[in-house]
């Protein structure tokens, strides 16, 4: 069953945000110490994956056309309009005891946190084409355990993303098999460790968003991913046809 990893995923970050829930007692002086920790390491994660680029014209260049069809499209004001949506279907706009995060916010954050990164992409690829499920139960475990760390200070609107999680990776493990075909292995390793970078200064965005340092339109970032695609495929061929 190629969707069998997507679903596991799914299903961790749904018990990780129950278990959170049930931890939202939390001092609020430890739940603000917390989330700066989440932010941090969020903001080291970033750092790692951004590094990996061979290439890091590319991640710039995709970076700025990006942010200009991300905002064209508003991506980051449809989420939290999905988001706010969902506040109004639950009867509620905040959430938690302190009632410091709003469903919206929970949502959207950590649906970027868990969709943006490279293990999402191999693990549908991997569950698509050889029904090998371990890259993605391994992801579900890393998100089920951060769903529980952020429902404790962003409240259960992290729930959700389970939804945008699923869909995404069960898409890309649905076409894995056309995707194998079409597409060189050398091109989409390059694309993949490209992809790795561009996903890290989000990630990294992310993080700094978490501290409360700065407030980064995130979402408005996401075009960025196909245009890396777009970059590294005119670069291969070029090599290619020289």
């Amino acid at each position: 069953m190629f969707l069998l990893g997507t679903l596991v995923n799914g299903l961790l970050i749904i018990v990780g945000v129950l278990i959170g829930k049930l931890l939202n007692r939390i001092p609020d002086s430890m739940k603000t110490t917390v989330m700066y920790a989440i932010g941090l390491s969020v903001i080291v994660l970033g750092l790692q994956m951004g590094l990996k680029s061979e290439n890091f014209l590319i991640v710039i260049i995709s970076l700025v056309m990006g942010a200009v069809l991300g905002e064209l499209m508003q991506l980051e004001e449809k989420l939290n309009q999905l988001g706010l949506w969902l506040e109004k279907k639950m009867g509620s706009s905040r959430i938690g005891s302190t009632g410091k995060g709003s469903i919206a916010e929970g949502f959207v954050t950590a649906t970027l946190i868990f969709v943006i990164g490279a293990m999402a992409i191999i693990g549908a690829l991997d569950s698509g084409i050889r029904g090998d499920h371990d890259v993605l139960y391994t992801k579900g475990l890393i998100d089920g355990f951060t769903s529980i760390i952020l429902t404790t200070t962003l409240g259960v609107g992290v729930i959700f993303s389970a939804i945008p999680v699923m869909l995404y990776q069960g898409l890309i493990a649905l076409f894995a098999t056309q995707i194998n075909t079409f597409i060189p292995q050398v091109l989409m390793d390059q694309f993949i460790v490209e992809m790795t970078a561009t996903g890290g200064v989000m990630i990294f965005a992310i993080g700094l968003n978490l501290t409360g340092l700065v407030k980064i339109k995130v979402a408005n970032l996401l075009p960025a991913i196909v245009v890396t695609g777009i970059i590294v495929t005119v670069l291969y061929l070029y090599r290619l046809f020289l």
